[in-house]
């Protein structure tokens, strides 16, 4: 079933014509880099892996925001900008206009309590409803301030807090603050623009969307595309999240979450725009994909979870399976009202299992990662530069990261780095400060801090 979310053969052309489609991440010779000489994954007997040796797993969700429930608020405006599509002619007048706070904080704790991390959109202007950090007509300022705060004090320790654009429905004129007055596919943010645009203009539009955050209280790192936002300036878009980001939030490694990788593509985060040099000047924007559909109750919540889809039962089949027995990052794609399923909650039941049969079977080998911690540490793995020489190795780190991990081809004895290191005798007890024998090889977690790193072992 195509969704927002799927990959059309047909590409930019239908996007353009639907504004709703999440196309599949595909190399681009003007965006993807070539990695400085001297850095990456292997040298001189050095090897880095995956955090703690483990898969990275993570969930992605989509059209969420404070308390209003996108699915029966977009599909109105989306069947009066494109009027033909069967999909926006469903009874969205039968569907709840909220997601109420009760059930943030269910799925909210019962995800912490499971150690799950992921990314959680906050839409600025969701839908034209109302503004985040100012009023939300339909419900009291008291309620909207409770709705942040919780927000604030739950999600955001697990989970990055990205905007979707500033409505995901229509496009907003940042001189007045207004939607467009004209209505269609063009001015709808999941087909904008329809023609290039500079970095500088795509930057002003995402830059707007983080300050209302920002007003907020709410960390962010990186951004959402609503659908196909950018498709025509692909290159362009990567740029301007890291002008963007980097201008409101001062963060060093922006990154965004755009496309959906199926198949056999890779599903490692893509590091885009490389320039600079050194451990000081580098910069970049790191593209992180997810690696599944959206199989649970769909942006409108109304459809039937197909959770074996992800995982079945005894997690012996599923494209989550898939990924984490090829060693790739793990990261499943959702929309908020198809986890509320109007109500029923039947998308969060097929969460549940889903990660109940990952943790039963694979429990010592994944890792649950926020999305910005897969990308820093994607650009830590790529960029950093190793050097070993006799029983002494030096990283010259341009990102500090937490868990960085590496394999060290024949190495007897303590590692040491300024304190000594612990040394466990099982893979699966291995975290940062600690290090595990392989048979002549040593693995090593630290958590490596931007710049030099010396190490060396007895």
């Amino acid at each position: 079933m195509q969704t927002r979310r799927s990959f059309l053969a047909t590409g930019i052309s239908v996007a353009a014509n639907s504004g709703l489609v999440r196309l599949v991440a595909e190399d681009d010779a003007r965006i993807t880099s070539r990695r400085p000489a001297g850095t990456g994954r292997e040298a001189q007997g050095l090897e880095v892996l995956m955090p703690r040796n483990r898969v990275p797993l993570s969930f992605v969700i989509d059209d969420s925001t404070c308390l209003v429930n996108m699915g029966h608020f977009c599909t109105p405006q989306f069947a009066e900008a494109l009027p033909h599509r069967t999909e926006y002619k469903k009874p969205w007048r039968e569907w709840p206009r909220e997601i109420p706070d009760q059930f943030v904080r269910k799925f909210g704790e019962w995800c912490a309590d499971r150690g799950v991390r992921g990314k959680y959109s906050i839409v600025p202007y969701p839908a034209c409803v109302g503004w985040v950090d100012r009023e939300m007509p339909g419900w009291s300022r008291h309620q909207l301030q409770e709705s942040l705060k919780l927000v604030r004090e739950l999600m955001v320790p697990n989970w990055d807090i990205h905007p979707e654009m500033i409505t995901h429905t229509r496009v907003i004129d940042l001189k007045t603050g207004r939607p467009m007055n004209t209505i269609n596919a063009g001015t709808m943010e999941n087909s904008y623009p329809q023609e290039k645009k500079s970095v500088d203009e795509l930057a002003s539009y995402l830059a707007y969307a983080l300050r209302i955050l920002e007003r907020c209280e709410l960390p962010c790192e990186g951004i959402t595309t609503p659908g196909g936002f950018g498709n025509l300036v692909k290159s362009e878009l990567s740029l301007a999240v890291d002008q963007a980001v980097r201008d409101v939030y001062a963060v060093d490694l922006p990154h965004y979450f755009k496309y959906v990788r199926t198949g056999d593509q890779s599903t490692e985060p893509i590091l885009e725009h490389l320039r600079g040099v050194g451990t000081d000047g580098l910069r970049l924007t790191v593209n992180v994909p997810a690696g599944t559909g959206d199989w649970f109750g769909g942006w409108q919540g109304d459809r039937v979870p197909e959770a074996d889809r992800y995982c079945n039962q005894d997690a012996t089949a599923g494209r989550m399976v898939e990924l984490i027995e090829r060693r790739q990052p793990a990261i499943m794609l959702c929309h908020w009202p198809g986890i509320y399923s109007n109500g029923t909650e039947a998308g969060f039941k097929a969460f549940q299992k889903i990660v109940t049969s990952i943790e039963a079977r694979y429990r010592d080998r994944t890792l649950w990662m926020k999305m910005s911690e897969i990308g820093r540490y994607w650009a830590a793995r790529e960029l950093t530069r190793l050097n070993r020489i006799g029983k002494q190795m030096t990283f010259d780190a341009p990102f500090a990261v937490d868990n960085f991990t590496f394999r060290i081809a024949n190495a007897n004895g303590p590692a040491h780095l300024d304190l000594n290191l612990n040394e466990v005798t099982d893979m699966s007890a291995l975290a940062a400060g600690t290090w595990y024998q392989a048979e002549q090889d040593q693995i090593v977690c630290i958590n490596l801090p931007r710049g030099r790193t010396l190490l060396q072992w007895d």
